[in-house]
């Protein structure tokens, strides 16, 4: 078949710069055949043109693609851990002006989740958070900071109350926590990374992966983060060899790049 799923990546490589090669392909293949359907398009190639003509599906199949699942100090353990350990080592380390990088921040709900963590240990003013996705659209729906009540089940009552306000069935973050984030496109498989990290937190992102680009993508971070820096991983990844590479395991998802 001329126009299968090979001529398709090509395609939609050429649109976005997404290497779909970089993805399980029967996962990804199962979820974008879906999206077919639901636009009741008949093939990969009458799609492309529909992403090529159409700005309502082009934007739908971004979004689509980039697998948006997130909430607010999800796996909250792992965030009393940053709270407790992580944080005030950092701080003892590195001092007050942190450099954090919130990578495939999706809607902003982890970015925003570090800026309340860390104001427990420094003055709002002092923190800065670089967040970064592929897709245009979650980055423009967190810098709206409106979010579903189940999306802050998590977030600490003194954060809730301090910094969301009830909009309707929705709740909005403030202003003042939005503003320690600065929000810019990049595409973890083929962008430049930011230098001289102290923390990186990537989340349920590269478990989408093959094992090849997740490898890639933690030599990348290890470079990327400052001797004695932090990897911050999510609660369904692992990194394999991380020996290797030259992280020292802190715990299941705390990964510190060696001296």
């Amino acid at each position: 078949m001329a126009y299968d799923y090979e001529y398709f990546k090509k395609e939609v490589y050429a649109l976005t710069q997404i290497d779909l090669n970089a993805y399980k392909e029967a996962q990804m293949k199962r979820r974008i055949d879906t999206l077919i359907s639901r636009y009741r398009i008949d093939g990969y190639e009458n799609f492309v043109k529909a992403l090529k003509d159409n700005t309502e599906v082009f934007e739908a199949f971004v979004n689509y693609l980039t697998i948006n699942v997130s909430e607010f100090y999800r796996n909250p353990d792992q965030w009393k851990l940053m709270d407790k350990d992580i944080i005030p080592s950092l701080i003892d380390k590195y001092g007050k002006n942190l450099k954090i990088w919130s990578a495939a921040c999706s809607t902003g709900d982890e970015p925003y989740s570090l800026v309340m963590a860390l104001s427990k240990h420094l003055p709002l003013n002092q923190i800065k958070i670089y967040a970064t996705d592929i897709d245009k659209q979650v980055m423009a729906t967190a810098k709206v900071g409106l979010y579903a009540e189940k999306s802050i089940a998590a977030v600490p009552d003194e954060f809730k109350k301090k910094y969301f306000t009830k909009v309707g069935a929705s709740y909005k973050i403030a202003d003042e926590i939005k503003n320690r984030v600065e929000f810019k496109e990049n595409n973890l498989l083929k962008d430049s990374y930011p230098t001289g990290c102290h923390l990186i937190v990537c989340r349920n992102v590269l478990i989408y992966f093959t094992e090849d680009a997740k490898d890639s993508v933690y030599r990348k971070f290890y470079k990327s983060l400052q001797p004695g820096g932090i990897l911050f991983i999510g609660s369904t990844e692992q990194i394999i060899g991380y020996k290797e590479i030259g992280y020292k395991r802190l715990s299941s998802f705390f990964y510190e790049k060696a001296n």
